[in-house]
């Protein structure tokens, strides 16, 4: 933790009157002026305003539109943008505007991504083959310690960049690399200037030694949210929101005790509260049942994993209007337990989707889509032969089909309730008058979808972020003509490699 001394004096300063190349120090190598060629995403780090809404008219035009709204069904139809927010969708809309050429294009909300640790942009794909264990050692407890504030700049920059790059307009940041006060607000500055809408979730450092909780101390997790709240997220109508990253009962250094003072602490500053339950064994001794037993449960929380909660527990949060965020590759392949979906699903809980780690996922959601769709139909199918066993006499088993997810719910999850577990769906998750406009505008006619035959299908089941030709967020445009705007890709590659190298031989 070498950059610890250098950070120390941090807490004591004002923010205005903190260069943003001294604040994150050598890691960053002046990153915001290298990569990002608009002025604006300079000032918004060192100013309380959020410069980043479209202005003006755009119809997008002649698209085959998916509102996600109500009782949606595909159309062919225009969408009209103004100040940012969506002011009509329909099938022949007249306005003077600038028009854009959607007639081959599937126009859409965008993706909304619930948990993703985005700190780890710098690790992608470092750990191919590792199991949970694994990825505490050498993430947690290990690369975490020597990041800079720089690296965590840098690292949440190229995965908000990826994320938009995919179609994900929103993403909820779970950022427990709290090593010191400017690590933390390294991520929040990087997300800022990305312009993507986040949920910034304060968590802790679980490798931090002394420990990482100290309830007493303001400079410190959990208490250091207070200090956020007013400096950064004082308004309602930027694009980012706070949270808190709890580690919850199964993750806190006295389980019940600490999750308890976190959830306090997360409601006395109005923090939606998102947590890790029902990981591998950690479940066994039933924290969640205990907090639910006390009234802490609420429908200000999101829970993530929850593969090993029994059906008390998961009973619990249906009953009290809790939201859930499934990540189903890595649940599979990290040995989290078996993802829970159809036991949600029969509970009346419809989850939403996040990426969560990118040392070994890739960052877009048509992976999480896929993954999802697949294994809950694979579960039921096992789990009900009787009825979802075929022969050969092309009649389907309706007791088996009634009950398998289709590919609208899948895309739902994809984008309306991962607005819900945000908190955010009075702002985007849907094409809704009046919702701020996060767009996004899919590739109809390209080779492996083409020719479409179902948009729907072809969303959730045959693209990839190769498809993404434009991205709007509050109505304004991140990607057009499948470019990113307003980013040096060469530059950011070159950055990323060198902090890389930096991180590892360190």
């Amino acid at each position: 933790m070498k950059d610890a001394a250098k950070t120390k004096g941090f807490v004591g300063l004002h923010h205005d009157s903190v260069s943003r190349r001294r604040f994150l120090g050598a890691g960053a190598l002046g990153l915001a002026g290298a990569l990002l060629a608009s002025p604006p995403l300079l000032r918004s780090a060192v100013a309380n305003e959020d410069d980043s809404r479209g202005r003006g008219r755009r119809l997008l035009k002649g698209g085959i539109v998916l509102t996600l709204d109500g009782n949606w069904a595909p159309f062919r139809g225009d969408v009209l943008i103004e100040n940012g927010r969506i002011a009509a969708v329909g099938p022949h809309i007249h306005a003077h505007a600038e028009v854009i050429d959607a007639s081959e294009m599937i126009v859409m909300p965008g993706f909304i991504d619930s948990h993703r640790h985005m700190w780890q942009g710098l690790l992608r794909n470092i750990g191919p083959d590792d199991v949970l264990d694994d990825y505490v050692k050498k993430i947690l407890f290990g690369h975490a310690l020597n990041m800079t504030p720089g690296d965590v700049y840098l690292g949440d920059t190229v995965s908000a960049l990826s994320a938009m790059n995919s179609g994900i307009t929103t993403i909820l940041d779970w950022s427990h690399i709290a090593n010191t006060p400017a690590h933390t607000e390294a991520a929040i500055y990087a997300l800022r200037d990305a312009k993507i809408r986040a949920v910034y979730g304060y968590g802790p450092s679980f490798g931090l030694t002394p420990p990482w909780y100290d309830p007493a101390s303001p400079g410190k997790y959990p208490q250091y949210i207070r200090t956020l709240r007013p400096k950064f997220f004082n308004t309602t109508d930027q694009l980012l929101t706070l949270a808190l990253a709890a580690a919850g009962p199964e993750f806190s250094l006295r389980g019940v005790e600490s999750a308890r003072e976190e959830w306090k602490i997360a409601r006395e500053v109005g923090a939606r509260i998102s947590v890790h339950v029902g990981v591998g064994k950690q479940a066994n001794f039933r924290g969640l049942t205990a907090m639910g037993n006390e009234g802490l449960l609420k429908n200000d929380t999101t829970y993530i994993h929850c593969c090993t909660l029994n059906h008390t527990e998961m009973k619990m949060i249906a009953d009290t209007g809790g939201t859930v965020s499934l990540a189903v590759p890595i649940e599979m392949q990290m040995g989290h337990g078996m993802p829970p979906i159809q036991q949600f699903l029969d509970l009346g809980v419809r989850p939403s989707l996040s990426v969560d780690v990118e040392t070994n996922q890739p960052s877009d959601m048509f992976t999480q889509m896929h993954a999802c769709f697949a294994l809950q139909r694979a579960l039921y199918s096992e789990n009900h032969k009787d009825d979802c066993l075929f022969e050969f006499t092309f009649v389907s088993p309706a007791a088996c089909k009634n009950n398998l997810l289709n590919t609208r719910d899948v895309l739902e999850f994809a984008t309306v309730e991962g607005a819900r577990a945000n908190a955010l769906l009075h702002k985007t998750g849907t094409l809704a008058p009046g919702k701020e406009a996060d767009i996004i505008m899919l590739r109809g006619k390209q080779l492996n979808v083409a020719p479409l035959n179902d948009a729907i299908g072809a969303i959730v089941l045959g693209m990839d972020s190769s498809n993404v030709d434009s991205v709007f967020i509050a109505g304004r445009a991140v990607k057009r003509n499948g470019q990113l705007l307003g980013v040096n890709l060469e530059k950011l590659e070159r950055q990323v490699e060198r902090a890389r190298d930096a991180l590892v031989n360190r």
